[in-house]
């Protein structure tokens, strides 16, 4: 045992702690001048002290209960504990023997030696270690010089902006690559300003202000002036590192290792998890600056979006992984404040759902330190009577996969597009179409016949309800009514066999029926022309296609309105690797083929397949019982783990994906993503067809996992289907997975090499000439069956 010392006062040694004490960022450098002193003078040997300092350290181990420090005690503490008996040490041995003068001579060294703002063109201190306003002071300098100068300077300004950009925005490569470029010390700023806490923004946060920046200025050429056309809400970002700190300080750190459990185990423990992040509280500091937020937002409505490090990648976009929530902001200040940290709190718990853990496991990510920043951002819309919402808003892409008339360019781009707030242009909902809107030529839809338009129009919209201060769902026309305004831009009146534009709101009737067409909006050119505009520019930028989401203001203006876009997100679209052109045999056999699709199609194959998943329409549709429905989702899951490692394509009724089960499988990602091809069956139900799903967070999912995704249309010609061969081919079900065989009247299990050993199934498709089709081929896969199939391609 180590007998206890007497204290004792040396006066000297706490003059020096009392001294060091006024300078605590300082102190470090000026005890490592002491300790040179020391050791320059032959007081004590550098090896000496160090041995001293060691012996302290497992002494006060000892003393503080550890009875096997060298295993009790974490690296980290051992080194914090070493790292202040050496000050103590340093302390003692220089008041013992050198005292206070030369000690203020050091101190004054140090002072002078800080790091400070040139004013020439040379850069005198290591911008990595830098305070931060030293290196906005130096860069504003830089950026202020007359040009002969600033070009001399450049290579230190472009450090200075990527030192800043990684510290606060991200350390993704492609993006600092991009971003050194566009932004200004200005605009860095202001991004720090509105940062809240310790880390980094994260990726939707940066994507955002990095497409606006990119639209503040012309392209090279170019006459468009973007500067007064677009706009981002009213932002702030919660740093990267404020989840640490909160998960810290709740004792939640423990379930970081969520990630490397079981699959079933994470989605079980899931509820709970969320249970735990709304239980925490977050440190004061934080708090603090939340209210100021709330304060300066005022009324207005809030969203509270995800935006880890991960999200809104060059090549992984997260799409719908974590979770975003609105905050009507109608209620008391205390009210308001705890919705936001109950939101905020629900976005960290969806850091650990289940889908984005698979989604980084596939993705090779899992190990990657995931850190979810928080962007808190303004509702961009208008008050109408007791609902706010936005005119126009939705997702946006610069490339556009579907060429419904040759006429069709796939390189002005595409819109899904709704009135009220976006959710419903890029969440599967159920009964509900957004306008498809191709830019290159924005009247021509994919419906031809007044049936069909009227049928895949919006029925539905999203609001903020503020006398309730909830998020609401409502048909449309319970809210938009004769006294909308621009009403004339984006409905029409149906006439049962044609829909006509709205000439005059004043004509219209109490039984005239509303249809949201959006008609009127797609003849207007300075519309068209800033959609399009901001799409090619922002690709052009990023070199690589873009999606957005976006809201639009429409402005009062003469002779025709103008528009505003406001940019909520951008990012780098996943798209498949180029294949070249899919040649489709004129001379398939018609006994071969087991389906043809004209509407809607890709391009790309998958080759080779030997099992076909496919769920029965008619009998999906009969199914009353929600909860067999609800199994038949959590079955298929179970057989795309089951033929990981074969060759297989899905076949089903309906939006797949869908929360609503009434229009189809209710699956996600973590259910689907072995799958050669999706192929989502549009057969009609009660008078209504399912949507194609492009544009939606699901098809991204299946854009990044190589995931063909088929529309097959069977409706008034559009495509044809084997019927025969799917109700009467063996069902192999009970065979792959016996715990589903109660499924077999919905699920059918077909095994092409059980009806002959060298049959397999190809799936062209060729979007120029808008056909696809699946016909069975024979081959010598009993000795090469790899099933692998090609990347289709935009």
């Amino acid at each position: 045992m180590f007998d206890y010392l007497p204290l004792r006062s040396v006066t000297p040694a706490i003059d020096i702690y009392v001294k060091l004490a006024q300078f605590p960022i300082l102190s470090d450098a000026i005890r490592k001048r002491m300790r040179q002193e020391l050791f320059r003078r032959g007081i004590i040997t550098k090896e000496a002290f160090e041995q001293e300092v060691r012996e302290k350290a497992i002494e006060s181990q000892f003393r503080e209960g550890l009875r096997d420090p060298f295993f009790e005690e974490d690296a980290n503490v051992w080194q914090e504990r070493k790292a202040r008996i050496r000050d103590y040490q340093t302390d003692s041995y220089f008041a013992n023997n050198l005292g206070t003068v030369l000690l203020n001579q050091i101190i004054s060294e140090v002072m002078e030696s800080q790091a400070k703002v040139s004013t020439t063109t040379a850069l005198t201190f290591n911008p990595e270690i830098a305070p931060w306003e030293l290196l906005f002071k130096q860069g504003e300098i830089y950026e202020a010089m007359p040009s002969e100068e600033r070009e001399r300077v450049l290579h230190h300004l472009e450090e200075i902006k990527v030192v800043l950009i990684k510290r606060m925005i991200s350390d993704q490569l492609p993006f600092i690559a991009i971003a050194k470029r566009v932004f200004q010390i200005a605009d860095l700023r202001r991004i720090y300003r509105r940062r809240i806490g310790r880390g980094k923004i994260g990726g939707k946060s940066a994507g955002m202000a990095l497409a606006w920046k990119i639209l503040q200025e012309p392209a090279p050429g170019s006459v468009w002036d973007a500067s007064n056309k677009v706009a981002i809400p009213e932002s702030f970002f919660i740093g990267s590192e404020v989840i640490y700190d909160f998960r810290l300080m709740n004792n939640l750190d423990n379930l970081m290792n969520q990630k490397y459990r079981p699959l079933d185990e994470i989605r079980a423990d899931h509820p709970a998890v969320i249970e735990a992040h709304l239980r925490g509280e977050f440190p004061e500091e934080i708090v603090m600056r939340l209210r100021q937020v709330l304060e300066k937002m005022g009324d207005s409505p809030l969203i509270v979006r995800s935006s880890s490090l991960l999200e809104d990648n060059f090549g992984f976009s997260f799409a719908g992984k974590y979770e975003s929530f609105f905050c009507p902001n109608q209620g008391t200040p205390e009210e308001n404040l705890q919705d936001l940290l109950d939101a905020i709190r629900r976005v960290y718990a969806s850091s650990l759902n289940p889908d984005a853990i698979l989604y980084r496991q596939r993705n090779g990510l899992i190990d990657y330190d995931e850190r979810m920043g928080v962007l808190l951002q303004e509702v961009k819309g208008e008050r109408h009577g007791r609902y706010f919402f936005p005119t126009l808003a939705g997702v946006a892409f610069s490339q556009n996969p579907f060429r419904w008339n040759e006429k069709i360019r796939r390189e002005d781009g595409f819109l899904r597009l709704v009135t009220g707030i976006g959710t419903r242009a890029v969440d599967r909902v159920g009964r509900d179409y957004p306008r498809m809107l191709a830019l290159s030529h924005p009247q021509l839809r994919p419906e031809t016949t007044a049936k069909a338009i009227r049928q895949y129009s919006q029925e539905f919209i999203d609001v903020i309800d503020l006398e309730d201060n909830q998020f609401k769902t409502l048909p449309f026309r319970e809210v938009i009514g004769p006294e909308f305004p621009n009403l004339r831009l984006i409905a029409s009146i149906d006439k049962r066999d044609y829909l006509s534009d709205i000439l005059s709101v004043a004509s219209l009737g109490p039984s005239d029926r509303l249809v949201l067409t959006f008609s009127k909006l797609t003849k207007e050119k300075k519309f068209v022309d800033l959609m399009r505009t901001a799409l090619v520019r922002l690709e052009e930028v990023y070199e690589m296609p873009v999606d957005v989401e976006f809201t639009v203001e429409i402005i009062p203006d003469y002779p025709y309105p103008s528009y505003k876009l406001n940019l909520l997100q951008c990012r780098p679209l996943s798209t498949r690797v180029e294949t070249g052109r899919v040649t489709i045999p004129d001379d398939i056999p018609d006994g071969d083929i087991l389906f043809t699709a004209y509407k809607l199609i890709p391009d790309g194959q998958a080759t080779g397949i030997r099992y076909i998943i496919f769920v029965d329409p008619d009998s999906y549709y009969h199914l009353s019982d929600q909860t067999i429905k609800l199994e038949l989702g959590r079955a298929i899951g179970r057989l795309n783990k089951r033929l990981e490692k074969e060759s297989f394509i899905l076949i089903g009724p309906g939006r797949w994906g869908s929360a609503n089960l009434e229009l189809g499988v209710r699956v996600t990602y973590a259910d689907i993503f072995n799958t050669k091809v999706l192929v989502e069956m549009a057969v009609a139900q009660n008078g209504h067809m399912p949507e194609l799903s492009y544009g939606t967070h699901f098809f991204q999912d299946l854009v990044e996992s190589g995931i063909h995704s088929l529309p097959l249309h069977l409706a008034e010609g559009d495509g044809r289907f084997n019927w025969d061969f799917f109700h009467h081919s063996p069902n192999m079900l009970a065979a792959l997975s016996p715990q589903d065989v109660r499924l077999s009247d919905y699920i059918t299990v077909i095994d092409i090499a059980a009806i002959a050993v060298n049959l397999r199934l190809n799936i062209l498709m060729d979007g120029a000439k808008e056909k696809a089709v699946g016909y069975l081929v024979q081959g010598n896969w009993a000795v090469v069956d790899s099933g692998e199939g090609t990347l289709s391609t935009f």
